[in-house]
């Protein structure tokens, strides 16, 4: 720099001064800002911004030392703050984003990953209580795999959803109990297996067969990477590590500021490492590692008893205690079991065993070419050439990759995308972002395979977040959903209520030889925060509709004889319920569809006069720790939430916004609230949108027959529950076909099957909605 640009000191008109090297007017080297207010900045500057080292002290008391970039705090650097809270990490635009460790003035710490200034990926969260988090966040709130070690030595190691313990997982509690089960928003929720302190433990093969058998559910639970980790220890990061390739944590402290990427390593106590990746574990087949403590490596013979019990919103409804020699035999006939209906159902003639594994793989490599091919194309509206035998992505996929794909470790195959503009712009007006579709389907974590709920032989999956359902079509199927796609599209443009399901990709994969594989991506009408207790199958049809006793389990899809239940609602959500039905079925039998059928599932509210039906406190006493919440840690029980569901006033920021197959909907109003638009408030656990099909409260009335209450027979606890409905019109790729008339009039309709006319589409929707309305009656 030229000696006439070196000024010593500048004093401007507003009060602010600075001394140091100038580059024609505007500060440039190393000077000192001193602001009227009496900010300080010495550092480094670049043509009049803070760029490269400095450090900077605020008149609050606060104080920054570190990377700065055109005037942001920007790269690595220690933040001081007012209230004497400290922040070692990176910065992303005066925002935490990157890697950080953060220690509060009530003496917690935070070590991991931050994103927008809160806790996201994963991180490493100790309470000056003594309680400690190591896991995944995601918004600030613990949420993903996560281990939490109480200070009175109780852990518990599985899933997490916004703050709370919400999926499967491992409760052990300080005396060496444990509890295997399923939460939901902290509360236990479902079906569960206690052992007692000194009781053997099951390994993975019998307690996978224990939690109901759902796929949508399993959790696979590595004890050894948490249970008897001492100080929940974890070894520092690798420097040149990318944040990418860790796995994601959320918390539930609220933190003021943010950072960004930097590969620059912390302290001795940061958590972030390769090891980590032991607390997921994404593949269905990972092993339960059973580690105990030394007194229970004891395995007293004389505790041979375990509890199996049944919670509804935390509270106790069925509690069996058995054997655990008898317990170990079940398991392994369930075990046995299970392994004999994974290979039927694998072979579907072309996928068979470890193929299926293939065609997964095969669908990922081919959603994520055809969404980044077609995603940067403007968008525009449909054509009719957009529906046409042209409108065709074809791509051939070799194992070794070619110019225009990527090698892969699965087998060689064509691929090809049908109406790829068409279901691109569906997509858009569903409100589903690209790269969150493409992420939530072709992410490293893959998909999960469900059993066929249907007779259909068909292939299902399942996306890791649980918003999409990917279903493989005959090809007569295939061709039902091209011919309606025009009229589809019309249709669900038309009407953003539509109960029908909603499509979002058709494709298809050839392998060599010619065989060929169908398939198609829907949402899932079942993503909720909600837990679904039961789920039915409505036709309107008693010819063959019930479920073998014997075959019902906890996530069994019911018919229709076995609901015993009506659903008394709002006398508006009912009409716009019944409304909308109306204008599905009209549109289905217009493209002659038949044989379609309600998808209802029930969220049930567990009453507040059933804690006295609790069995003693005996069964039911022991020790466990509550989540910390906000820095409050607290001992004892969860309270139970208070009975009953109300409707308020629809307030958009104060609902949850978080993004499923449904948000595209209008927000219902309600007769009982002056015909407004209404949210549902749900006491311990949230304030929810209702929409048409999606959180729409009612009362279950349980039609208990007089004949069959037997005292050798369990029955229902209650006739009247709160509940909470989903619903959505399934299966409708099924074409009205002319060589079909008897076998509808036999098996689906009940019509005289001499009178073959009479089974047409306009009287199935007669009949469905008729049966409809005797499961939601009008109320007087």
């Amino acid at each position: 720099m030229e000696e006439s640009d070196r000024i010593n000191e500048q004093t401007f008109s507003n009060g602010d001064s600075y001394s140091g090297d100038f580059k024609g007017i505007l500060p440039h080297g190393k000077g000192t800002y001193t602001w009227s207010d009496g900010t300080v900045y010495e550092g480094d500057w670049e043509e009049g911004k803070m760029t490269g080292k400095g450090c900077i002290v605020w008149s609050s008391g606060a104080k920054y030392e570190g990377d700065f970039s055109g005037g942001y705090l920007h790269g690595f650097g220690t933040f001081i703050g007012p209230d004497r809270s400290v922040y070692r990490g990176t910065w992303r635009m005066n925002i935490r984003h990157g890697v950080g460790r953060k220690g509060y003035p009530n003496s917690d710490i935070y070590d991991g990953t931050w994103k927008e200034g809160v806790h996201e990926g994963n991180g490493r969260y100790s309470w000056n209580s003594g309680n400690t988090y190591i896991g995944n966040w995601k918004g600030g709130k613990m949420s993903g795999r996560g281990v939490m070690k109480w200070a009175n030595g109780d852990i518990y190691d599985g899933s997490w959803l916004n703050g709370h313990r919400h999926g499967s997982g491992v409760y052990r509690f300080a005396d060496g109990g444990y509890y295997f089960g399923t939460w939901s928003k902290g509360l236990k929720d479902g079906k569960g297996k206690f052992y007692p302190a000194g009781s053997k433990h099951p390994s993975v093969n019998m307690f996978s067969g224990t939690l109901g058998n759902d796929d949508s559910e399993k959790m696979i639970l590595s004890q050894n990477s948490s249970m008897d980790s001492k100080e929940l220890k974890t070894p520092k990061p690798r420097v040149k590590r990318s944040i990418s390739e860790k796995i994601s944590v959320g918390g539930i402290l609220k933190s003021s500021g943010r950072i960004s990427h930097r590969t620059t390593s912390l302290d001795e106590r940061s958590i972030f490492c390769d090891s980590a990746k032991g607390l997921v574990c994404n593949n269905s087949s990972c092993k339960f590692l059973h580690t105990s403590d030394e007194g229970q490596r004891e395995e007293h013979e004389s505790s041979t008893v375990v509890y199996e019990r049944e919670y509804t919103q935390g509270v106790l409804i069925k509690e069996i205690v058995r054997n655990c020699a008898e317990l170990q035999r079940k398991g392994k006939r369930q075990s046995k079991f299970s392994v004999e209906e994974v290979k039927k159902r694998s072979c579907v003639d072309i996928f068979e065993g470890h193929q299926s594994y293939y065609l997964m793989l095969n669908l990922q490599l081919g959603i994520r070419y055809t969404v980044g091919k077609i995603t940067p194309v403007p968008m525009r509206e449909v054509r009719a050439s957009d529906f046409g035998d042209r409108a065709r992505i074809r791509m051939y996929f070799p194992r070794k990759g070619s110019q225009f794909t990527p090698s892969h470790c699965s087998i060689d195959f064509y691929w090809k995308d049908y109406c790829p503009m068409v279901f691109r712009n569906l997509r858009e007006m569903f409100k589903l972002d690209a790269a969150e579709y493409m992420m939530s389907i072709c992410g490293d974590d893959g998909l999960r395979e469900l059993s066929s709920p249907g007779k259909s032989g068909s292939i299902f999956y399942l996306s890791l977040d649980d918003r999409f359902v990917i279903k493989t079509l005959k090809r007569t199927e295939l061709k039902v959903l091209l011919k309606m796609l025009y009229k589809y599209y019309i249709h669900v443009g038309e009407h953003e209520n539509t109960l029908i399901t909603k499509f979002f990709g058709l494709h298809r994969i050839t392998l060599r030889g010619g065989r060929k594989v169908r398939f198609v991506v829907m949402g899932n009408m079942f993503c909720t925060e909600l837990r679904i207790h039961r789920s039915y199958d409505l036709k309107g049809s008693t010819i063959g509709r019930s479920t073998d006793k014997d075959k019902i389990k906890e996530n069994t899809t019911l018919k229709d004889l076995d609901l015993s239940f009506e659903f008394h609602m709002d006398k508006l959500l009912r009409e716009s319920l019944f409304k909308q039905i109306a204008i599905d079925c009209m549109f289905l039998e217009s493209q002659q569809i038949i044989d379609y059928s309600l998808l209802l599932g029930l969220h049930f509210r567990a009453p507040e006069h059933l804690k006295t039906l609790l069995e003693p406190p005996s069964t039911t006493s022991s020790p466990e720790s509550v989540l910390a919440y906000d820095g409050i840690s607290t001992q004892g029980e969860l309270m139970i939430p208070p009975s009953g569901l109300l409707l308020v006033t629809h307030e958009p920021s104060f609902v949850s916004t978080a993004p499923g197959p449904h948000i595209r909907g209008s927000t219902l109003r309600a007769f009982s609230l002056g015909d407004k638009e209404v949210d549902l408030l749900l006491p311990g656990t949230g304030r929810l949108r209702v929409q048409l099909g999606v959180n729409m409260p009612a009362k279950a009335n349980h039609k208990l027959l007089k004949e069959e209450v037997d005292d050798s027979m369990e029955v229902e606890l209650f006739e009247v529950y709160d509940v909470v409905l989903y619903m959505g019109i399934i299966d409708i790729l099924q074409e009205y076909n002319v060589k079909k008339k008897v076998e509808h009039a036999y098996k689906s309709l009940q019509f005289d099957p001499l009178k073959i006319s009479a089974v047409e589409p306009k009287l199935y929707v007669k009949r469905f909605i008729n049966f409809l309305k005797k499961v939601f009656p009008d109320q007087p």
